[in-house]
């Protein structure tokens, strides 16, 4: 027995001669509890990947948990956590009404909780929220539209219809209202004509940001209100409810030679919509960097357990209904064929061989 401690010891010793941390120390801090919508989306198994890697680096052990778009599932799920113990909750809610009393339960055990992407509603225990500057993925999608049609050199009138995501996911108003912060002027004037009239997130809203609900839609609006006239754009604000828009337009002849695609705009960088791009059928995406965000909510995990104050850079955009959440932004891009190889590839966030 002694000789084995001794050994021990010596290699201990090595090892700090070294630099390295024996093993055994190297995952001493906690575990910290990450609960992600869906698989469904290639984006949200990036960001459960990213935050895992971040966070054991870090010395953190972590409990990832996915609840496949079912509310009660995620709300079994950050119970189970909250009941082993975890040191923080990092959350990107399905519902972000719906998760107050186990917020609560967690708040009670000194649990803090971290809104991660979206923003969850009607709790006071949201302690800081991580995400990107939301307003402006919307700025940047209508942009796209604006630039390739060409409405700022005064060109038009076109025939725009609008989609907006999930109308359970507070992102989803940021977005919409970011993009009509840009298209409204246009509509208003007349050079942008949404056919159908449907505008606002009641009318436009994709639950669950369903790619075929909004195939659906899509459907819908080519057949009552462009069998004479063509629609020229459509502002969309997710890459898989743009394929889903895509896919209808296809099935009534656009993105021919004869009828190419309309200028169709998306969001998340995914391959499926950065392959249509090079197809020249989706016109653009918004691509944000999910390894930043992970890096930032790691950050504000390591502060708040060393009894540190996270850093922010917004203490105003982010009201939840009960109080206005802390928050820190990132800065998304416009992607589109001119310009995705130095940004993604370039990066490191994909591979060539993954898109070509």
């Amino acid at each position: 027995m002694k000789r084995t401690l001794l050994k021990s010891a010596l290699a201990s010793l090595a090892l700090a001669a070294l630099g390295v941390a024996p093993l055994a120390h190297a995952q001493d801090k906690g575990t910290i509890g990450i609960s992600m919508p869906t698989k469904s989306s290639a984006r949200w198994i990036a960001d459960g990947d990213n935050m895992v890697k971040v966070l054991k680096e870090r010395g953190y052990k972590t409990d990832l948990q996915y609840a496949d778009d079912d509310i009660p599932n995620q709300l079994a799920q950050i119970e189970n956590m909250v009941t082993k113990g975890v040191k923080v909750l990092v959350i990107a809610s399905i519902d972000g009404t719906t998760l107050s009393k186990v917020l609560q339960n967690a708040a009670d055990k000194g649990i803090k909780v971290i809104a991660y992407d979206r923003l969850i509603k009607g709790s006071k225990n949201v302690d800081y929220y991580a995400t990107f500057d939301n307003f402006q993925v919307g700025v940047l999608q209508a942009s796209t539209i604006v630039d390739k049609l060409g409405l700022k050199q005064g060109k038009g009138p076109f025939n725009i219809e609008l989609f907006g995501g999930s109308p359970d996911d507070n992102n989803a108003f940021f977005f919409y209202d970011g993009a009509m912060s840009v298209l409204k002027p246009y509509i208003d004037s007349g050079k942008l004509v949404v056919r159908s009239k449907q505008m606002g997130m009641e009318k436009v809203g994709t639950l669950r940001w369903d790619g075929a609900t909004a195939q659906a839609r899509m459907d819908n609006l080519l057949s009552a209100f462009y069998t004479k006239d063509k629609v020229d754009a459509v502002l969309s604000p997710y890459d898989g409810i743009s394929i889903g828009i895509l896919s209808s337009l296809k099935g009534v002849g656009y993105c021919t030679k004869a009828q190419p695609c309309p200028v169709v705009s998306g969001q998340d960088a995914e391959v499926p919509s950065i392959k249509s791009i090079l197809r020249g059928e989706q016109y653009s995406t918004i691509f944000k960097d999910t390894r930043e965000l992970a890096k930032v909510t790691a950050n504000m995990v390591d502060a708040e357990l060393s009894g540190k104050k996270p850093e922010v850079n917004d203490t105003k955009t982010y009201n939840n209904g009960i109080k206005v959440v802390p928050a820190y932004l990132l800065k998304p891009v416009a992607v589109d064929a001119s310009n995705w190889q130095p940004i993604l590839i370039g990066s490191g966030y994909y591979k060539e061989s993954q898109i070509k």
